[in-house]
């Protein structure tokens, strides 16, 4: 695979260095992701039936103008090509028809092309010696022509010029509207006769497209899917099925045009219906694996690679849910995704496509995915984007569409200043029985507050001192409110609600977990947390992946990390001694046999491939690797490496520049980076020896040296 992955990557790159001479295709910013996320996620069946999200979605603009000044110092001929009809401008002049090719003089040009689509995303390609469509192009989607030099329509509309959306369309036969994503071959491992049928199993899950050799015959073919070997026996329950009309008198192989999740397919033929085996076309987002973990634990080992594979099947198009059933972009499961990536492939483009298409277009009349948390975990996933990239220009490209949508939420507070769920509001926060959504409840408040937060930064990083001091106020009063209405010094926790302005006695481990790595208790708050709530068998368990996570990230924070490391191994270690092959949306240990594989009252509703089961990436790479970024695009970073029981360990973590190698064991870490100045951090019982560098003493047994890029540091210790 991942020879197949770097050959292309090569081709992309090859593509990009003629881009540079011959243009790129290019958008109103936004309109390609909404379009192809409409696109994936309505490819959703259950048991065959069409099965749309249930979310209000959006649409591209359908006509859009895009225009560009050059000061040419030749003159030239330019290339054009749109997606849809098109005319042209040329310095303010309509040109006859839809010109393919262009002349233009020396001196000042002005390109004026405004391109309709209803169908797919009015887009434009123009290429030439000096004039060619890149990101600097402006795009807007009303008849503004005359802009100032600030870019404002001069109109005192308040309408302003966006530059233009782009991908990696760098060719012109890449049109923007028949992106797929690659395929290749893979085999199945075994194939048995059961019952009536032929049950088809290829060894782990997968995803793809089914195909059928030396199909023939007059019939039908009933094609059952599953997760597990039960799932696709069981043709009444299974989630995803196909009935295959079939009249073919010459056998020929045959594949089958929408993409199934699946390890096991159970095919039952009807009338003369006959194949010979089968196949699948794997599709998958070709992304290099840059992250990488190894120990001498080989269950972890065994844990980080599952976890890795689990990725690699939820990032699609987008990052999905799981790819069975949902196949939708959620922007909780997103988030998590996102901060798996940053360890792993730190492909920055697929988590900008990813926001971009769930925050959607205006007007904005309810939350993301109709959830309150998941709007909140949109805003918090864009500064954590920049914190990992330092890529200010998304931020300043996205930051009109933040503010609207933090407008929205502010102006559904109630008389206290508080969210509490609305009609077509729903309250999620996590899978758990009998978890109260009444009332306004701490978690909600805690996350918008930690929005505001991120707004003030975001307002801060693009110059709008006015919204940062706003957003700084608004986020300084609502801590205060949450500690003066939620938190019971008694209980040493925040209580999980409030209801007709009471606290409910009600303690929950959400709240309190996030305000620890939102750092926002105090030293006896935070011992308080730790032993009265998340080490406390008596507050209500976490059973999903999905809040596990965001549990032992809370617990490393605290120091815990031998306790974490067991109950990685106990939780994720338990799905694969029960034959995972990938990590599932909620696991249960008390749970027997096909039990584990129900879930929202369907006998197969759970996912077994769900994108936050890959969680133990991040955990392994922030707290154990012990690498994270502590300015912007790592310009600063620290790596302080946890051995926990293991008796060594080695990675790679990804950055903007490349790959901060490291070696760890009881005697000796080794470590390079290509980017940045970095602060080793490590423990020692004897005073760390470093030729490449200088030992500095921090405190009781505590060490740290200072790190330059393209150096290999050898350090001497005794952990």
């Amino acid at each position: 695979m991942k020879k197949l992955i770097l050959t292309i990557g090569f081709v992309f790159t090859a593509i990009f260095l003629f881009a540079q001479q011959s243009g790129t295709w290019i958008w109103y910013p936004g309109d390609f992701e909404v379009w192809l996320s409409n696109d994936m996620q309505n490819r959703r069946t259950e048991r065959g039936t069409f099965f749309p999200p249930f979310w209000k979605m959006d649409s591209h603009y359908v006509l859009v103008e895009f225009h560009k000044e050059f000061n040419l110092q030749q003159e030239e001929e330019i290339t054009i090509h749109a997606e849809g009809k098109y005319n042209v401008k040329l310095n303010g002049k309509m040109l006859p028809g839809m010109p393919k090719t262009l002349k233009l003089g020396k001196g000042k040009q002005k390109i004026n092309v405004k391109v309709y689509n209803q169908a797919q995303v009015p887009a434009l390609y123009v290429s030439g010696k000096a004039v060619n469509t890149d990101k600097d192009w402006l795009v807007t989607y009303e008849d503004k022509e005359w802009i100032d030099e600030t870019g404002k329509a001069s109109d005192q509309s308040g309408t302003t010029y966006v530059k233009a959306g782009y991908w990696n369309f760098n060719n012109v036969a890449q049109l923007p509207s028949k992106f797929r994503l690659p395929t290749r071959t893979e085999k199945a491992v075994a194939s048995s006769k059961h019952g009536k049928g032929t049950l088809i199993d290829f060894g782990k899950n997968t995803f793809g497209f089914l195909s059928l050799h030396q199909l023939k015959g007059s019939g039908k073919l009933a094609i059952y899917y599953g997760e597990s070997k039960e799932e696709a026996l069981a043709t009444a329950t299974c989630e995803t099925l196909d009935i295959i009309e079939l009249d073919k008198q010459v056998a020929k192989d045959s594949t089958l045009a929408l993409s199934k999740a699946f390890r096991y397919v159970y095919i039952e033929p009807q009338g003369t219906a006959a194949f010979n085996g089968a196949s699948m076309e794997y599709e998958f987002l070709p992304v290099e694996d840059r992250g990488a973990f190894k120990s001498s634990d080989e269950e972890l080992n065994k844990i980080w690679n599952v976890a890795k594979y689990t990725m690699e099947l939820t990032s699609r198009e987008f990052y999905i849910d799981g790819i069975k059933r949902d196949r939708w972009i959620w922007s909780g499961d997103a988030y998590q995704s996102y901060a798996m990536n940053y360890y792993l492939g730190f492909d920055s483009e697929t988590v900008k496509r990813t926001i971009l298409a769930l925050r959607g277009k205006e007007p904005t009349v309810s939350h993301i995915n109709t959830i309150m948390d998941y709007t909140f975990y949109w805003f918090l996933s864009i500064y954590d984007y920049y914190q990992y990239t330092g890529d200010k220009e998304f931020i300043a490209s996205i930051y009109p569409r933040m503010k609207s949508l933090m407008q929205f939420c502010l102006d559904r507070r109630n008389s206290d200043g508080l969210m509490q769920g609305l009609s077509g509001d729903w309250v999620f926060i996590d899978w758990a029985d009998g978890l109260s959504k009444q009332g306004e409840v701490s978690f909600e408040q805690l996350l918008l507050c930690r929005s505001l937060e991120t707004m003030a930064l975001c307002a801060d990083l693009v110059g709008q001192q006015q919204d940062q001091q706003r957003y700084t106020k608004e986020a300084t009063q609502l801590k205060t409110k949450i500690f003066d209405y939620y938190w019971n010094e008694q209980k040493g926790a925040f209580a999980h609600s409030r209801i007709d302005g009471k606290q409910t006695d009600n303690v929950t481990r959400y709240t309190n977990m996030f305000a620890i790595f939102f750092d926002y208790l105090s030293a006896a708050q935070r011992t308080a947390v730790k032993d009265k709530v998340l080490l406390n068998d008596a507050i209500q368990k976490i059973m999903t992946p999905y809040m596990r996570y965001y549990e032992l990230e809370a617990l490393c924070a605290l120091g815990e990390k031998d306790y974490v490391m067991k109950e990685m191994k106990n939780y994720w270690g338990g799905m694969l001694k029960l034959g995972a092959t990938t990590f599932w949306e909620e696991y249960n240990p008390d749970k027997k046999g096909a039990e584990h594989y129900a879930m929202y009252g369907r006998e197969f509703g759970k996912s077994l491939c769900h994108s936050w089961g890959a969680s133990p990436i991040y955990l392994l790479g922030k707290y154990y690797l012990g690498v994270e970024p502590t300015a912007a695009g790592y310009e600063k970073y620290t790596i302080n490496p946890y051995l926990a029981s293991l008796e060594w360990m080695e990675g790679k973590v990804p950055t903007p520049a490349g790959e901060i190698e490291l070696a760890v064991s009881k005697k000796k870490i080794t470590v390079k980076s290509p980017i940045g100045v970095g602060t080793l951090q490590l423990k020692s019982k004897v005073v760390p020896r470093c030729k490449q560098g200088t030992v500095v003493n921090t405190g009781k047994d505590q060490y740290s040296i200072e790190l330059k890029k393209d150096t290999t540091y050898e350090v001497d210790y005794e952990a």
